[in-house]
């Protein structure tokens, strides 16, 4: 649901817009919201960094983990979303990487992959992961799942 009290104050519509209920007027992400989308795919990369530029984050890509752990070292992201199968260093060992780094540790993370298996998800908890998103998604669902992790 969000985080705390989310429902209580704010309602999000089908275009994924956030409104206060109180006012009925659009909540914006705090100023300067950054978030890393680290993905192979580049058609994946853009709808992700679409959606949440419309909504007014500012968006990082990356195509592989060894880029998306430098974006994620000099940028200090908010959240990254970060796919398992990857050339070269997959989204598993980039994960692990940022967890295990004094610099990034504090970054929430969100694995995405096409593979819903449940070793993928146990997996992402080992791994110290904030949550798992199966591909393809949904705009609400991304949504929901992006603001869980980062308020």
């Amino acid at each position: 649901m969000g985080f705390l009290g989310f429902s209580r104050f704010f309602q999000r519509n089908q275009a994924g817009v956030v409104k206060d209920r109180r006012t009925n007027r659009r909540v914006a992400p705090t100023e300067g919201t950054t978030v890393l989308i680290v993905d192979d795919s580049r058609t994946i990369r853009r709808v992700m960094s679409g959606m949440l530029r419309q909504s007014g984050y500012q968006t990082l890509e990356a195509g592989d983990g060894v880029q998306g752990i430098e974006l994620a070292r000099k940028h200090k992201p908010n959240l990254i979303f970060m796919d398992v199968m990857m050339p070269g260093m997959d989204g598993f060992q980039a994960t692990r990487k940022l967890q295990t780094d004094v610099d990034t540790q504090d970054i929430p993370v969100i694995i995405i992959s096409g593979n819903t298996q449940a070793t993928i998800q146990s997996w992402v908890q080992k791994i110290g992961a904030r949550d798992f998103m199966a591909k393809p998604f949904e705009r609400g669902e991304f949504f929901q799942r992006l603001e869980s992790a980062i308020y």
